[in-house]
């Protein structure tokens, strides 16, 4: 039978161990568009097509000793949510979103083209991690096309390894910021009035 001295010091070590290991996570983001948007079109039909073109689908990793089996990725249900918050954007705008089938339409082509995680690799514990996104946009109307880059960034410091529901939260406020980048340029408003 182990002295409580021994106990203490195999319960410490078995802790610190089970601290030190994450598990991959799959985040359900949902960025929201946060800008108050006026209607301005005059139910201009708009084909819209959101794409995932990351060359990873693996955001980062929590970090940790075994970072290779603590991935961060993203949920399927993550691009539906993202096409709703285009969709919506758009009609907030005053057009009227249509099927790709339609003929003459303008279209907007949302692509995720970055998307990182980054947590400190010199040590155990996760302390920081940086968080950016990037989205391209592609509005074309019959007659003129216009790509923007719109980016956004954060950087956090942790105590402790966020859970699932902290990073969900991290990552989903940095792609709304991203996505809400693009509505504010008037050039894609404009090609798509056309």
């Amino acid at each position: 039978m182990l002295k409580p001295v021994g106990m203490l010091l195999v319960s410490v070590i078995a802790l610190v161990l089970v601290g030190c290991a994450h598990s991959p996570q799959q985040l359900n983001v949902q960025p929201q568009v946060q800008v108050p948007l006026n209607p301005v079109a005059r139910n201009t039909p708009v084909i819209v097509v959101v794409q995932d073109t990351r060359q990873s689908k693996i955001i980062g990793t929590r970090g940790g000793i075994y970072p290779d089996s603590s991935a961060l990725t993203l949920s399927e249900q993550s691009f539906p949510a993202i096409r709703l918050q285009v969709e919506q954007a758009l009609r907030q705008l005053g057009f009227v979103v249509v099927d790709q089938s339609t003929p003459n339409a303008n279209r907007l082509t949302v692509s995720l083209a970055e998307l990182t995680y980054r947590t400190p690799t010199d040590g155990a514990y996760v302390t920081q991690a940086d968080i950016s996104a990037t989205f391209t946009a592609e509005a074309r109307s019959m007659n003129r096309n216009y790509t923007g880059r719109y980016s956004a960034s954060s950087q956090h410091r942790f105590g402790y390894a966020p859970n699932q529901a902290t990073n969900t939260k991290l990552v989903t406020d940095v792609l709304s910021d991203a996505l809400t980048r693009i509505f504010r340029d008037q050039q894609i408003v404009q090609i798509l009035q056309q």
